[in-house]
């Protein structure tokens, strides 16, 4: 088999978190090849089992189209994949945490998430997890069905609250990965932020990478090609004066992505303490104004961002589904209090 630069795989910009997305153009030399061995010889740590549940979800393509796993690969064809890649595999001990499920079927699990609860098992959270308690949600049904499992497509952070989308089994998270990857998935989050945005809505754009001092935090690089491509839609819902509250929609899903944003915009989160939005940032140096602002911090300990609401295409009916959440009772309650606070600035 021949081979040229053309056979490298080029990530693509748009990959979120949990899947990435690889491209390859078979050069002029190239033989009568199956795109299952083809693929194999291409990416590294993929079973042939995975590029074929890749291609019956649909994510392989070839010149655009959809293409079977024994699709021969010929001179010139031009290949496209979306690769579902979950978190690291550990053992994970099934738990009885409560979880607030609002849609379940065979193949999917929508939960309202509570702030304060990690998503998955990892250094230093290895239990208490979302996923430790999907794993006790699901093993009866296991037990029956060995292809029953939960299966991420998504993160929200530990601090975020709100709605995740949940695969139960492997085909289910593929073609949930290939509407991220197109931008089909839509959702929206709630925000307080820290001062007066001026425009009543806008865009931000600007790639999201580690940050080169704190590697525990996002940073964004605007230009260049350091990081990965990020877009994050905002709509201002109320003004407070000194903070704001917003709807951002995702176009991309990259970590830590609303934070990032805001804080490179200048608006960060309210009591965002990983991005400079745990002190006051905008007000009086009044003692009253520094306990109105400590109290807030107290009712809500944590950023002020809530994932309210998602939409998805069903990946085993097609049907188009979405799903609200409200706000949990911290925000409403801090958002209460800016309210109020505004509304008596004057007297």
């Amino acid at each position: 088999m021949s081979s040229s630069m053309d056979d490298i795989p080029v990530l693509s910009d748009d990959q979120s978190e949990l899947y990435e997305h690889f491209s390859f153009a078979a050069d002029k030399g190239q033989e009568l090849l199956r795109i299952d061995k083809f693929l194999m010889h291409r990416i590294e740590n993929v079973s042939r089992n995975k590029i074929q549940t890749a291609a019956k979800a649909g994510n392989i393509l070839v010149n655009g189209k959809p293409a079977k796993s024994s699709y021969k690969v010929k001179p010139g064809d031009h290949i496209s994949i979306v690769m579902s890649f979950p978190p690291k595999e550990i053992e994970i001990i099934p738990e009885n945490i409560p979880l607030n499920i609002l849609y379940e079927d065979d193949d999917i699990i929508v939960i309202n998430k509570a702030a304060g609860m990690v998503v998955h098992p990892a250094y230093g959270n290895y239990t208490g997890t979302l996923v430790n308690a999907l794993v006790f949600h699901l093993q009866v049904a296991a037990a029956a069905n060995p292809d029953i499992a939960p299966h991420l497509v998504h993160r929200i952070d530990k601090n975020t609250s709100g709605l995740l989308l949940v695969a139960k089994n492997e085909l289910a998270q593929w073609k949930l990965a290939r509407e991220f990857f197109n931008h089909t998935i839509q959702r929206q989050y709630i925000a307080l932020v820290w001062s007066d945005i001026r425009e009543d809505e806008g865009t931000i754009t600007g790639n999201i990478g580690r940050n080169v001092r704190d590697r525990k935090i996002m940073a964004v690089f605007p230009e260049g090609d350091h990081g990965k491509h990020a877009v994050t839609h905002y709509r201002v819902i109320e003004r407070f004066g000194y903070t704001t509250l917003i709807e951002c929609e995702l176009e991309t899903g990259r970590t830590h992505q609303i934070r990032a944003h805001m804080k490179y915009a200048g608006h960060p989160l309210f009591n965002d303490d990983a991005y400079g939005g745990d002190h006051i940032l905008k007000g009086t140096t009044f003692t009253k104004y520094k306990q109105f602002i400590d109290n807030c911090f107290d009712i809500c300990p944590r950023q002020a961002l809530h994932a309210r609401s998602l939409g998805f295409i069903h990946p085993s009916t097609g049907e188009r589904l979405f799903f609200n959440s409200e706000l949990p009772e911290d925000m409403k309650l801090l958002i209460g209090k800016w309210r109020s606070y505004t509304a008596n600035k004057g007297d």
